[in-house]
């Protein structure tokens, strides 16, 4: 028997955060997770477009990354503390700075802004890390007027570093070239 996916609960335009308080979806603590929900949803794509590339080593950084996203979107809808244990590590940034070092130099140096884009796999990784970018907005904004996990913010702003390098090394590994924006001076420094 299957499993009913409609509650009509958010029909009146709320929805249940975790604790049992109901928000409206245009809520910041909603438009926070909300934004984490579809940075992972953009990986996936991009999962997809690698696997099929052959790029295993890439497909599994990126899973592990999903399954953080789960945690990190969980720890943004839990609106009651009071009873909830925050699932994100205290060094999930951490964590990712290692692949952040080890992919970047795969890529040739950067010093100029580039255009977002090049391969499938690449334009995935560049929409997600804009995407992850909106996240860590709305998570500042959030955090403005009610507390937040801190190690949520620190990790979706080392995040969007590891898919703009991951999205680098897309196009290098095709052998296609990042596009520099013509009117950039030289920002990146080694």
């Amino acid at each position: 028997m299957a499993v009913r996916i409609y509650t009509r609960g958010g029909d009146e335009g709320k929805t249940g955060l975790i604790g049992g308080v109901r928000r409206f979806k245009d809520d910041l603590r909603v438009e926070a997770y909300g934004s984490v929900d579809e940075a992972g949803a953009f990986i996936g794509l991009a999962v997809s477009y690698l696997e099929a590339d052959g790029h295993q080593d890439l497909v599994d950084v990126l899973l592990t990354v999903q399954q953080t996203l789960w945690d990190v979107g969980a720890d943004l809808a839990a609106a009651r503390t009071d009873r909830y244990q925050y699932r994100t590590p205290e060094d999930a940034a951490a964590q990712l700075e290692p692949w952040i070092d080890r992919y970047n130099q795969e890529a040739e140096a950067v010093q100029r802004f580039i255009l977002r884009g090049g391969t499938l796999a690449a334009s995935a990784l560049h929409v997600a890390c804009t995407v992850v970018r909106r996240a860590e907005r709305r998570t500042v904004r959030l955090m403005q007027v009610e507390s937040i996990h801190p190690p949520v913010l620190r990790y979706l702003n080392r995040l969007s570093d590891l898919l703009f390098v991951l999205a680098r090394v897309a196009n290098a590994r095709a052998q296609r070239r990042d596009v520099e924006y013509v009117h950039s001076a030289n920002v990146f420094r080694g």
